[in-house]
């Protein structure tokens, strides 16, 4: 005989209240500038005719998921280090895992595209504008938002199934899948399975488009003669690949492993760069080495 456990208590971040106000600020800070630097270049590319561009177009949907992915974390984690929202409901804490897995697959998969975007306008400069057309371009883009979120609903509906029946502490300041399995007192090992060959489909197949797009890109480079050349044309992908360096290292890291109940106070440091520092710095990355974004700007 047990009570199934309604809510549960996130702990955030140890430490004295005046660490955890700082802490505040720093999140607080970080979250308007990445509100305010993705939005900016929405209506960047909104406002000026010459960014109307594939490119630019997948550059907005990325800048659209980073709103709302640091959305679903940072304002919850604000209240739990203040210590005015520490608690949340069961079916709140299964919501905010499906988002934020959702957006951080579709991520992937724009990452993915967005390679394949670049690996056309460099290999086959001369038909990019025939092969990368605005049709293909919103199929693309739409086919990584349903696939992102179609991804992960089994994933969520078998993590809502399990039984919780105590301790109800989340040693977190999100609800994560880690921190759920921990917590079950039911066998979690089909969650854990799911998990594992999700993470497999999402990220090591979005990956492997990349690495191979890649592939061909640099090989395409290295055969330019000028060094000009070489130069124009690895500036167009440079800012794309740091943002696929920076999000690859940190989601295999968490998702790609065999098991999900180790080093939860790891994960939490590696999910604070994820959601936030991560959407922070990529508005930052495409603009500063972009001049076509600096004219319009």
């Amino acid at each position: 005989n047990g009570t199934s456990v309604e809510e549960f208590i996130l702990l955030g971040f140890p430490g004295t209240r005046q660490s955890r106000v700082s802490l505040v600020v720093v999140f607080a800070l970080m979250y308007s500038l990445t509100v305010i630097g993705n939005a900016s270049i929405i209506a960047l590319v909104w406002r000026s005719s010459n960014l109307h561009t594939p490119m630019y177009f997948f550059l907005c949907n990325l800048s659209f998921l980073e709103i709302w992915y640091t959305t679903g974390v940072v304002p919850k984690a604000i209240g739990v280090m203040l210590g005015t929202s520490q608690t949340i409901s069961f079916s709140v804490c299964i919501l905010q895992l499906f988002f934020l897995l959702s957006l951080g697959s579709t991520e992937c998969f724009l990452l993915a595209v967005m390679a394949y975007d670049r690996y056309l306008a460099i290999c086959y400069s001369l038909r990019y504008s025939s092969l990368m057309n605005s049709v293909l371009s919103v199929r693309l883009a739409l086919s990584s938002w349903l696939g992102g979120f179609l991804s992960i609903s089994l994933l969520a509906f078998l993590t809502s199934s399990l039984t919780f029946c105590g301790p109800d502490v989340i040693n977190h300041f999100l609800c994560d899948i880690d921190s759920c399995l921990a917590l079950s007192c039911s066998d979690t090992w089909p969650v854990e399975l799911a998990t594992f060959l999700v993470s497999i489909i999402v990220v090591v197949a979005s990956c492997v488009v990349t690495l191979v797009s890649y592939t061909y890109i640099i090989s395409s480079i290295l055969r330019i003669q000028s060094v000009h050349g070489r130069k124009k044309a690895f500036s167009t992908c440079s800012a794309h690949l740091s943002v696929v360096t920076i999000w690859y290292g940190s989601v295999m890291f968490l998702y790609v492993k065999p098991s999900a109940q180790k080093s939860l106070d790891l994960n939490k440091i590696v999910n604070t760069f994820n959601t936030v520092v991560t959407p922070l710095l990529n508005p930052f990355i495409y603009t500063l080495r972009n001049k076509e974004v600096k004219l319009a700007l």
